[in-house]
């Protein structure tokens, strides 16, 4: 693409904006000012940024990059791509994207980046910035550099991705690389003990993720990935079971891990409810704690005092079903109300279980839950000679007990992802849909309202109460504090971050929602502000959440015609429209 300004012109092809490229492939100022930019990025981040070892990592070194030198290799690497783009090397790929609108964002990036670099580097030293080397000046000047460059950029005309087909095997090996980086990328995130490192990460991933997006990179995965939707599935699935066998033993990181798969499961059920019927539930955890309890006195711990002990698989049954009653129960007398009345009743129903589960001790009610000291001393759970608390070695790696629970999640949330998406395909998630859109033109369509919103909430509980017993073993104990009314809030708070109606969003907000707290500990007096903020911060920017489903994308961006077109296009050429359906028209 020619780095000289042209005007926008919507009817140009890929290979006129190839010969365009080619007749004119002269460089502008801008484009080598960020150039070189990016180049005193790289060789600031070659050199050392501090001689105080164990500083930030370890940045002490010349040529041997610490871990945040080397995120800003990366993204100087990334930033060439993008301008190489520019000049014309790939004809093919370069109406796919926006490089000066990525460029933009990311050069921002850098900036931020080594600001707060430098800023800690002076709060963290003795002598404040007389201990920051030469290293990271340099990388400083190129981030301002780029941004003086960049920012005189003019954006290109881009070709719809949907319009562009690539070899089957390419986007095949785009998907591949994708998964490989999310892989390799959590595993680094949670390996990094430090929590100011583990926040400049975050600015970086951050500011690197909306550069791609504004440079329009992922709407092309978009397009690739519903092409090719089950190699996506396998290799998600595959990331996830691959997890384990990349934190060489830590039990530390892998209890974060079964703990953000425990919330993901329980608020995928919640996201029948919300996402799909738009029924505010604030009491939610209540179905959580049913089924941990049902898993609890049914255990063999020494303070569980239900004489039957039937097999785990039959208490998991048995947990759901008793969850999936307690949502009748507080489903047939208050779904007559709806909106703010349903939310104060749901949110009634939570602090109804928590002072009842508080009140079963023997002296106020029957003995079963031992009243605020609840149940501890569960025992690991046992499938056939197969202990999960065991320390299990596979290829060589260590796996303790919490990536054997990480395992047994994984199924789980396979089936509740399973469950999900065939309801929501079907006549009664389109019921749902129509409920939460308009709950009387739904009804006087002939949608039987009262029973699928009774059926969300049943539904819902019983995928929330599995989550429960595997949680009370994976947990060891249970105990009334653990479902307050805060962590329904965050189950809420993860549904409406990720994309109320998306599994992925789901997923995603659930992580940021549960890594956060353990990585930020160093502000611990400050999460739940920040928590707020960056809720703040989401409804102005993206109130449809991380990852959107399609619908929610389009009711948050009802006015934009074109966006709306474009999804439609996707989504016939994806599912194959009839070669008669023009001529039905």
């Amino acid at each position: 693409m020619s780095t000289t300004p042209s005007p926008q012109k919507p009817d140009l092809e890929p290979d006129d904006l190839a010969r365009t490229a080619v007749d004119n492939p002269r460089p502008s100022p801008q484009w080598l000012l960020t150039l070189g930019g990016a180049i005193l990025l790289i060789v600031g981040s070659l050199l050392s940024w501090s001689h105080i070892k164990g500083l930030l990592g370890d940045l002490s070194f010349n040529f041997a990059p610490g871990g945040l030198q080397v995120l800003m290799l990366i993204g100087a690497g990334i930033a060439i791509f993008l301008l190489v783009l520019r000049s014309g090397f790939f004809p093919k790929l370069d109406p796919l994207l926006d490089s000066a609108r990525g460029l933009k964002a990311l050069s921002v990036t850098f900036l931020l980046f080594m600001g707060l670099a430098t800023v800690l580097v002076a709060l963290q030293a003795r002598g404040g910035l007389a201990d920051a080397d030469p290293g990271i000046y340099v990388a400083l000047a190129g981030a301002i550099a780029m941004v003086a460059g960049s920012w005189q950029m003019q954006s290109d005309p881009m070709v719809d991705p949907i319009t562009v087909r690539l070899p089957s095997w390419v986007e095949i090996l785009v998907i591949v690389v994708l998964m490989a980086i999310v892989l390799f990328g959590a595993a680094y995130a949670l390996g990094q003990e430090d929590g100011t490192v583990f926040c400049l990460l975050l600015v970086f991933i951050a500011g690197t993720a909306v550069s791609l997006h504004r440079a329009g990179l992922f709407s092309w995965i978009a397009v690739i990935a519903a092409r090719h939707r089950r190699v996506l599935m396998l290799g998600a699935f595959a990331v996830a079971f691959l997890f384990p066998f990349t934190q060489d033993g830590s039990n530390a990181n892998m209890s974060i891990a079964t703990q953000v798969l425990i919330f993901a499961t329980t608020a995928l059920g919640l996201n029948i409810v919300v996402g799909l019927a738009g029924l505010l539930d604030l009491g939610y955890i209540a179905f959580l704690g049913a089924g941990a309890y049902v898993s609890a006195m049914m255990s063999h711990s020494a303070f569980a005092h239900i004489g039957w002990k039937p097999p785990f698989l039959v208490v998991m049954i048995i947990g759901a079903i008793v969850s999936s009653i307690f949502g009748l129960i507080i489903g047939s007398p208050t779904l007559r109300v709806s909106g703010d009345y349903l939310a104060i009743v749901t949110l009634a129903f939570g602090e109804i279980f928590r002072l009842a589960v508080n009140n079963l001790d023997g002296n106020n009610g029957p003995r079963l839950t031992n009243g605020p000291n609840g149940i501890p001393g569960i025992p690991e759970l046992e499938f056939g000679s197969f202990n999960f608390g065991d320390t299990h070695e596979v290829f060589g790696i260590e796996l303790g007990r919490f990536a054997n629970y990480y395992f047994l999640l994984l199924v789980v949330a396979a089936f509740i992802i399973m469950v999900f998406t065939r309801l929501n395909n079907s006549r009664i998630g389109r019921g749902w849909v129509a409920i939460r859109e308009d709950e009387k033109a739904a009804e006087a369509m002939g949608v039987n309202t009262f029973g699928l919103k009774l059926f969300a909430f049943a539904g819902g509980a019983f995928l929330a109460g599995m989550a429960g017993t595997i949680k009370a073993h994976q947990d060891v104990s249970v105990t009334p504090d653990q479902y307050i009314f805060l962590e329904s809030a965050f189950l809420l708070a993860a549904i409406v971050l990720g994309g109320m109606g998306s599994v992925a969003g789901v997923l995603v907000g659930a992580t940021v929602l549960k890594l956060l707290p353990e990585k930020l500990r160093f502000v611990a007096d400050y999460r739940l502000m920040i928590f707020g903020l960056l809720l703040v911060v989401m409804m102005r920017v993206r109130p449809e959440g991380l990852v959107p489903s399609r619908r929610r994308s389009l009711e948050f961006h009802a006015d934009d015609e074109e966006l709306a077109s474009r999804i439609e296009e996707a989504h016939l050429e994806i599912v194959g429209a009839p070669d008669s359906a023009e001529g039905k028209a």
